[in-house]
């Protein structure tokens, strides 16, 4: 075991876990998670004068309670300044968890998800800067991220602004499960949304002077799915995934309100994924001409059709480092001095990683121990975890 990472004080960094596993802090309400982080990073030694606030939640499109948490950590020996990022936020599956010890796990107490997802990411950077501060351990300056509405669509890392970072070269993102496990890629996401404009009529009296936009929504998606867009995508030109996520009316409420009443408005939206971003836009734009289809195809007596109206806008891009790259290669180096054969993987969900590859910095994604995540099944595998710390200690303290 390489000798920086035989620092870590296991029981200690567990207790960080337990704590911050126990504070609520649900997409959008991130206040109570940043002030404890604040707090526990103060009390290992972090001056208050080196933990700040962007003002990220500023330009977010939904209500965020804070900004992206920053924090300074000043280099013991000249290099490259690195970044560690995980997020603060849950989903709101995790709201009132209990976390419990079980053996070699932590737990919920089986009500709700529990927010390992990435509660140990939080824990993992809180316990690097503890470990370099106790230990007097050797490092350049580094950069520490914790950012806000992951869960909700990487708005925190879309909204950074750069210059707060400080001029990171590479990014270690703590957001995966197997120590193993190096996040190299993951593809990119496209949202789209249709609202359909009927027209409505009894549908008992007068059915014909009707324009069902239930009807035009329905055939959409049958239409899409014919055609290869539904679903697991595969063409000649590319590969991808996509699905339905929300059929409804306006506000939330149900697409029409009584049967008797043929419904004059749908609003639908679902996503598009795939490794290439030119390949995501062309799965919305199938879905777009499926709907385009099935607007001709239902009329009123006099051959009027619905409005339809179609939109999407990008969600996050795709990357892929090259696997050769100077964060892959410090990343597979601290995992080989723990023994641990790396596993080179690219993901099929997003990551803020997406964001900051975009923004510049290459970056990897590591395992902590977090499993069944988004599920009441959801837990901690302690031994991952154990080892997710000793690689961040590692990366932080690695001769370039």
């Amino acid at each position: 075991m390489s000798n920086t990472s035989q620092h870590l004080d296991v029981a200690a960094a567990e207790e960080h876990l337990m704590r911050f596993l126990s504070v609520e802090g649900v997409t959008g309400h991130e206040a109570n998670i940043a002030a404890a982080v604040s707090d526990a990073l103060q009390k290992v030694g972090v001056p208050a004068s080196a933990i700040r606030f962007d003002d990220a939640n500023k330009r977010i499109p939904l209500p965020t309670e804070t900004g992206n948490l920053i924090v300074d950590i000043p280099g013991t020996r000249p290099g490259p300044r690195l970044l560690f990022s995980t997020h603060l936020d849950t989903v709101p599956l995790c709201a009132g968890a209990r976390p419990r010890r079980e053996g070699d796990r932590i737990v919920s107490d089986g009500t709700t998800a529990l927010g390992g997802d990435a509660r140990t990411g939080v824990a993992v950077l809180v316990v690097v800067a503890e470990t370099l501060i106790k230990h007097k351990l050797p490092h350049p300056p580094i950069t520490l991220l914790f950012t806000v509405r992951e869960e909700s669509g990487l708005h925190g890392a879309r909204e950074l602004n750069l210059a707060e970072l400080g001029g990171p070269v590479m990014c270690i993102n703590v957001d995966g499960q197997s120590a193993s496990d190096l996040i190299i890629g993951a593809v990119g996401q496209e949202n789209w949304e249709v609202e359909i404009r009927g027209r409505a009529s009894h549908a008992g009296v007068a059915p014909d002077k009707g324009i069902s936009a239930t009807m035009v929504g329905a055939m959409g998606l049958v239409e899409a799915k014919r055609a290869g867009w539904f679903g697991k995508v595969v063409k000649d030109d590319g590969r991808g995934t996509s699905n339905v996520g929300i059929f409804g009316g306006k506000d939330g409420k149900p697409a029409g309100d009584a049967t008797n009443v043929v419904t004059d408005y749908a609003f639908i939206r679902g996503e598009a994924r795939s490794p290439e971003a030119a390949f995501a836009k062309q799965i919305a734009e199938g879905y777009k001409e499926a709907f385009g289809k099935a607007k001709a195809a239902v009329v009123d007596h006099e051959g009027d059709t619905a409005e339809v109206s179609f939109s999407y806008a990008t969600s996050y891009p795709p990357f892929r480092l090259d696997e050769d790259s100077a964060v892959v290669g410090r990343a597979t180096r601290a995992l080989k001095a723990l023994g641990i054969e790396p596993n080179l993987l690219f993901s099929n969900g997003g990551l803020d990683a997406n964001w900051l590859d975009k923004h510049g910095i290459p970056t990897i994604t590591i395992g902590a121990g977090q499993a069944e995540i988004h599920t009441i099944k959801e837990y901690v595998n302690l031994p991952e975890f154990e080892k997710g710390c000793r690689i961040g200690v590692l990366m932080a303290t690695l001769e370039d």
